[in-house]
């Protein structure tokens, strides 16, 4: 069992903000071949922003959730920053209640940052951006929660998946942002986006379970 608090969410956010910073360099030379060379950079300095926010002055893992994507908002350049941060204001609103966070709430709540991402950006499975990655974990989430798997199972079925989703990328040819400029010349590269929301929630399952 894992109790869901405004602790525990920072001490996700500040786990995420440190790979982040470890891998910026790699997320920034993935984009540089498709993109703007910016994705590294740019999340390395909203999750800096994030780490920064003190679990002690909100009330709930909600309230904090919601803080951080209005931080993401605010922060970070390109898509990324507007994405991102409808990801976790999401979060937030389906993470209404601390208490026990269960593989069925998990699962829901990534599903409303999936919905939310989707309404924002526009994109859909096999466009070749950060939502290969996220669909792939939630359906693999919702999958484990119906079959009544644990929190920890549940968490690493999603990341398990989202690597899976990162890498179908990989073949895909751009449909959306700056890589879709490139066509059938975007094809080859992983996708910087599907890298960084799997880091997410390799994240999650390392300090949510």
């Amino acid at each position: 069992m894992s109790d869901l608090s405004a602790q525990m969410i920072s001490t996700w956010l500040k786990d995420y903000a440190n790979v982040i910073n470890e891998n910026a360099s790699y997320l920034t030379d993935l984009d540089r071949q498709i993109g703007d060379a910016d994705h590294g950079s740019n999340m390395a300095r909203g999750m800096t922003a994030v780490a920064s926010l003190d679990p002690a002055s909100f009330a709930s893992a909600s309230a904090l959730l919601k803080k951080a994507g209005m931080t993401l908002v605010s922060t970070v350049g390109g898509a990324s920053g507007p994405l991102y941060g409808t990801f976790l204001l999401r979060l937030g609103t389906s993470l209404v209640e601390d208490g026990e966070l269960t593989s069925a709430a998990f699962a829901r709540a990534i599903k409303a940052g999936l919905d939310g991402i989707v309404a924002r950006g526009k994109a859909s499975p096999g466009d070749k951006t950060l939502v290969d990655a996220l669909t792939e974990a939630v359906q693999a989430a919702q999958q484990a929660a119906d079959q009544g798997k644990d929190l920890p199972a549940t968490l690493q079925a999603a990341s398990s998946a989202a690597e899976k989703g990162r890498d179908a990328t990989i073949d895909m040819v751009a449909r959306r942002g700056r890589a879709s400029y490139l066509g059938e010349r975007s094809k080859g590269h992983q996708d910087p986006g599907a890298t960084s929301m799997a880091l997410l929630i390799d994240s999650a399952a390392r300090c949510l379970a």
